[in-house]
């Protein structure tokens, strides 16, 4: 039997290849899903995903070693770690804020959403809506032009440029 190897994603330079190349498993949104909601130690993490210990090991090295979580002690002996989001990882709620909006938009039940996030202050549910933060103007993909950025090599750029015309196909929108 093959052993399939996994293909890496992180030095591609493409910012949606290095992203799921980082949280693209079946599990690493879920993770970070679960410490945005409030779990702290691997215990709840379990129970509340119902993964596997080493599955869930595995995922939580992985989110501190990005940067996305830090392991801090809670208890000495034996020692025990709890996680909790750094700045890289509570700025990653806006990836899952996006699949919460779509998710809820396509794929909810006929009943509604399975939860509702709510602003703290009104206890209203919060509207997601990925915006221009130039504008303020929602963003439409019908009106995104994608060109070669500062980080795209200049090979990458130039056949990116010859393949697209500077334009996409507007019958693809």
């Amino acid at each position: 039997m093959a052993v399939m190897r996994r293909t890496r994603f992180d030095n591609w330079p493409c910012s949606i290849a290095r992203t799921v190349d980082l949280v693209g498993d079946w599990w690493t949104p879920l993770v970070m899903r679960e410490a945005f909601y409030g779990a702290r130690r691997f215990e709840e993490f379990q129970q509340r995903l119902g993964v596997s210990r080493n599955v869930l090991t595995q995922r939580l090295d992985r989110l501190v070693d990005e940067d996305m979580l830090e392991r801090r002690p809670y208890q000495d002996r034996p020692v025990r770690h709890e996680y909790r989001l750094t700045e890289k990882g509570r700025d990653f709620f806006t990836v899952l804020a996006a699949m919460i909006r779509w998710g809820d938009r396509w794929l909810a039940d006929p009943s509604g959403p399975p939860i509702e996030l709510r602003d703290r202050e009104t206890g209203l549910p919060v509207e997601f809506e990925v915006i221009d933060a130039r504008t303020g103007r929602p963003i439409d993909v019908r009106q995104i032009i994608p060109m070669p950025g500062p980080g795209l090599p200049k090979d990458l750029a130039e056949r990116f440029r010859e393949a697209n015309h500077d334009q996409p196909r507007s019958d693809a929108l």
